[in-house]
């Protein structure tokens, strides 16, 4: 069942989006060579702490962290551990927080000092196909058409697409109907009503689309172990325009510092 919400509940995902945007800005300060996975999700923990929040993947279906991070051919799921960030890798930093009831979802991508054209290329479109499937998020039309324009433009591009994972509705629980995949056609699906609230969060692969998971049963990489990127937004469907309540500004802050 596709729970609406009301503007007092999404004011209430707002404040809960600012302290995950918050949170990944202070994340983006740290990623360089030399640091480990596991002392970024530590800082995101307390940062979130600190906030009056809490991270809304730890514990979650047995979860034991705070943050998904996946480096290189990890498309999602990547756990935290002792791995140290190398030049030239990319690592995508997926978190939630769980404040005043309910939650947001975001995921970034970052290159770790100098990355390929090929790979650089790679976290642009993806990046890219977020914000244009987001245009398509307004009141009167169907889910397919966000998910279409998602899939249309990472292939035209010579990427491909993860289809076994997907966004979805977001609220007072972490993952809520509809699911929102990332490939699809235009004019089908669930039609876009005003204060549906989504995470929407295009998977695009450098090689093929087809992805493995490993034996922690967490862990989601690609099937030939090339790169994959992530990006991720918490919005609501509005009348004219998608309002993103999620915002990258704090990430693209700290990487110009």
């Amino acid at each position: 069942m596709i729970i609406y919400k009301t503007e007092e509940e999404i004011e209430l995902i707002r404040q809960s989006a600012l302290i995950l945007s918050k949170a990944h800005g202070e994340i983006a300060r740290l990623i360089k060579p030399g640091v480990s996975t596991l002392q970024l999700d530590k800082l995101a923990e307390e940062f979130i702490l600190d906030n009056g929040a809490k991270p809304s993947f730890k514990n979650y279906n047995g979860f034991p962290y705070s943050l998904c991070i996946s480096v290189n051919s990890v498309v999602v799921h990547g756990m935290p551990g002792k791995y140290t960030l190398n030049d030239g890798d990319v690592i995508s930093v997926d978190g939630g927080v769980y404040k005043n009831g309910f939650h947001s979802d975001c995921a970034y991508t970052h290159a770790v000092g100098e990355v390929g054209p090929e790979v650089q290329k790679l976290l642009e479109v993806t990046k890219q196909s977020l914000y244009l499937g987001l245009e398509k998020a307004v009141v009167g039309n169907r889910l397919g058409d966000v998910s279409h324009t998602i899939q249309e433009f990472a292939e035209a591009n010579g990427f491909t697409i993860v289809r076994e994972l997907v966004g979805h509705g977001i609220g007072r629980n972490l993952h809520e109907a509809p699911e929102v995949p990332n490939y699809g056609k235009r004019g089908q699906g669930v039609k876009l009503q005003n204060g549906l609230v989504l995470a929407v969060e295009p998977m695009v692969n450098l090689g093929t689309r087809h992805i493995v998971q490993e034996d922690d049963g967490w862990t989601i990489r690609t099937k030939d172990n090339k790169p994959s990127a992530h990006f991720e937004h918490t919005v609501v469907v509005r009348k004219d325009k998608a309002e993103i309540l999620t915002t990258f500004d704090y990430i693209e802050q700290a990487n110009k510092s």
